[in-house]
């Protein structure tokens, strides 16, 4: 068991109602530890994204408490200056790439490095250019995203990702929106970040790959995490009949 001075993410008793009829998470409660790499899975609108969503509160939660790092945030009296803090420690990568059409690939990296950290155009380009051939598009440095593929795109939403330096990677779905041929490259780029010891929360149903390069899995459904466990207990023997049919389902898609 990991001692305490490695966690890094406390979740306590986290709900998200967005309405009396709709309950997408209740009574989440969870400790990451530093370095670890989580993988979530489960059934489409079992609160897996909104999970994610609400740990860097694009989405904010009903109630509940959220510590990354030594900030915590409670959904019930929080402000403005705390969630700031909150996503100081985490950066996302998204379905869709989001970037910006008028930049080049390093332009957008450099981006958050001059805006938000403050750097100068020259430290904030060694650091892009270093964090691009990272995720292997450093010889597509000057492209635009409109001459990128979206495996290449995603990409270098990754080296964005990382360029802010955060405590805690959350990626939503990064491949459901690439061709098939697309999805493993970027795979093997967080495969790469996760040998690099990078602490990351996953949404995926890559399920071959999430038993590959997690630490840990969570099993979502219904708006609780349902089991909890390591990718062999929870992919290679499942005991709970619902991942089990769950499974099942996507090893036949």
């Amino acid at each position: 068991m990991m001692g305490t001075e490695t966690q890094l993410v406390k979740i306590e008793h986290l709900y998200k109602e967005f309405d009396a009829d709709t309950k997408v998470l209740e009574d989440i409660n969870l400790t990451i530890n530093k370095n670890e790499v989580i993988a979530i899975l489960g059934p489409s609108g079992t609160g897996k994204s909104t999970l994610l969503r609400c740990l860097n509160y694009l989405t904010v939660p009903t109630k509940g408490r959220i510590t990354i790092g030594n900030v915590t945030v409670d959904a019930k009296k929080h402000t403005k200056r705390e969630v700031l803090e909150l996503r100081k420690h985490t950066s996302m990568v998204f379905q869709s790439y989001n970037l910006f059409k008028n930049k080049t690939a390093l332009e957008n990296v450099m981006e958050a490095l001059v805006v938000v950290q403050k750097k100068s155009k020259d430290e904030a380009r060694k650091i892009a250019i270093q964090l691009l051939e990272k995720v292997g598009m450093g010889e597509r440095k000057d492209f635009y995203p409109s001459k990128l593929s979206g495996g290449q795109q995603q990409r270098v939403g990754i080296a964005r990702a990382l360029a802010v330096n955060p405590n805690v990677v959350l990626f939503d779905e990064p491949t459901s929106a690439l061709d098939p041929e697309l999805v493993g490259e970027v795979l093997n780029t967080i495969k790469s970040l996760a040998e690099d010891g990078t602490t990351m929360i996953l949404v995926t149903h890559e399920i071959g790959f999430a038993r590959e390069v997690a630490s840990r899995i969570l099993f979502m459904d219904g708006g609780h995490i349902a089991a909890d466990g390591t990718p062999e207990e929870i992919i290679d023997h499942p005991e709970n009949p619902r991942i089990r049919q769950f499974l099942n389902f996507v090893n036949r898609k």
